[in-house]
């Protein structure tokens, strides 16, 4: 078995190289070593918890929200992984053609096709697990998912939008956190959703300039790809639906008069990441993916502070 290169997106990570080198690879699989997944699957979680709360007119420091909180943490770590693991083994011809992602376990060899396999059904049923302590609504609704997951790797083949497949798949986590406190989906709920649909455009498709020259070459369809040198601009309108429809969801859930001031430092992320996008800067792009999780933290900020003191 040939020992993984270290992918080129990775962030340098001391306690991973501490481990055998048999499960570094896994861990690479689930993407380990790029947390900034985990918290943009994590954060939209946060999202819907707190704002399930809000509606139910009760602070969020009851010890179930706690309880949900760590259960969302964990199975947004497993999900995120199996997901990256399924996309790795559908993508694995496009990665080994790709610059930034022939080092991924799989093209590079140090994880085969099969094994990868089972390490996704371990992960699933691991997720299946988590969800399976949720009411019997949300539990049909995490279910759901997994159909827009699996559909996923496919979009960029057959359509210039797979950004926004992502940002329905990323995303349900606003919605499964609020049916976890209320049992149903509100429309205070489905404008938060609708909102980060829009985030995740944007974000995404600043993620995507980093391969589209690759991409080009190969035949993946992007939105970064698509807009060309008028990228900024639509990551501006992105942004600009986003903070609108994530900040009409707090004004429908009546989360109270702190909440818009707060989501004003979150509107100013955004901004200060469209000033910085330049279409033909691939590092640039990357910090500014990043940077995302620190627009989400901002939102869950605005949130949990609107829910505890408006």
């Amino acid at each position: 078995m040939t020992q993984t290169a270290q992918p080129a997106d990775a962030i340098a990570a001391p306690w991973m190289e501490a481990l055998p080198p048999r499960v570094r690879p896994y861990l690479q699989l689930m993407r380990l070593d790029r947390p900034i997944g985990v918290w943009l699957l994590f954060w939209p979680c946060v999202f819907g918890l707190v704002l399930g709360a809000t509606v139910q007119d009760r602070s969020f420091t009851d010890w179930r929200d706690l309880y949900y909180s760590i259960l969302f943490g964990l199975g947004a770590i497993v999900m995120r992984g199996a997901g990256c693991t399924f996309n790795d083994i559908i993508d694995r011809k496009f990665d080994a053609a790709v610059a930034r992602t022939r080092g991924r376990p799989i093209p590079s060899g140090a994880v085969s096709v099969e094994a990868a396999l089972v390490f996704l059904v371990a992960q699933c049923l691991t997720g299946l697990v988590i969800l399976l302590q949720l009411n019997n609504f949300a539990v049909a609704l995490g279910a759901g998912s997994l159909l827009l997951v699996a559909a996923y790797p496919f979009m960029k083949r057959i359509t210039w939008w797979p950004q926004a497949w992502l940002g329905l798949t990323f995303n349900w986590g606003a919605l499964l956190g609020f049916a976890a406190q209320t049992g149903n989906i509100g429309w205070s709920d489905a404008m938060l959703y609708a909102g980060l649909i829009f985030w995740t455009l944007g974000y995404d498709t600043i993620y995507a300039l980093q391969d589209k020259d690759d991409d080009a070459l190969i035949g993946v369809k992007s939105t970064a790809r698509l807009f060309g040198a008028n990228t900024r601009a639509w990551v501006a309108r992105f942004y600009v639906i986003a903070f609108v429809l994530v900040l009409a969801s707090g004004y429908a859930a009546h989360t109270g008069w702190l909440f818009t001031p707060l989501m004003l430092a979150a509107g100013a992320h955004l901004a200060w990441q469209v000033k910085k996008l330049e279409a033909e800067d691939g590092d640039g792009a990357l910090v500014l993916f990043r940077a995302n999780r620190n627009t989400g933290a901002l939102i869950a900020i605005a949130f949990l502070a609107a829910n505890w003191f408006g």
